[in-house]
């Protein structure tokens, strides 16, 4: 099984392009894990200026996400999405590593991605 990098739906890219908007041509939405919650990870998002050494960066014009390597293995194959409802508003991710997450929606269990066999 291949994976891709981590995607941004439009809704997403169009929302972090905003986020970005009052700062510097080099900055990027970061994306790293923490350990926290009842399930054992949640996502974390903050602003950098410029990307960190060593991050990866996904680019798609002016959106910009910065993933902490120690991350990535675990976000392999995710799209970033950004949903707007009545009652909320805030960015989904969709995770195939992902095992489980807790009911309130704040922490996730996480594998790592597996790599192809090789043949």
């Amino acid at each position: 099984m291949s994976f891709a990098m981590i995607t941004m739906t439009d809704p997403a890219k169009d929302h972090v392009a905003a986020l970005l908007a009052d700062h510097g041509p080099e900055a990027g939405l970061r994306l790293t894990l923490k350990k926290g919650g009842c399930a054992g990870m949640e996502y974390k998002l903050d602003i950098a200026e410029e990307k960190p050494d060593g991050d990866d960066a996904v680019e798609d014009g002016p959106a910009r996400l910065f993933i902490e390597p120690s991350a990535m293995l675990y976000l392999l194959g995710m799209q970033v999405d950004y949903e707007e409802t009545k009652l909320r508003s805030g960015f989904v991710f969709k995770n195939p590593n992902e095992v489980s997450a807790c009911g309130c929606g704040e922490s996730v269990e996480l594998k790592p991605a597996e790599a192809e066999p090789a043949h």
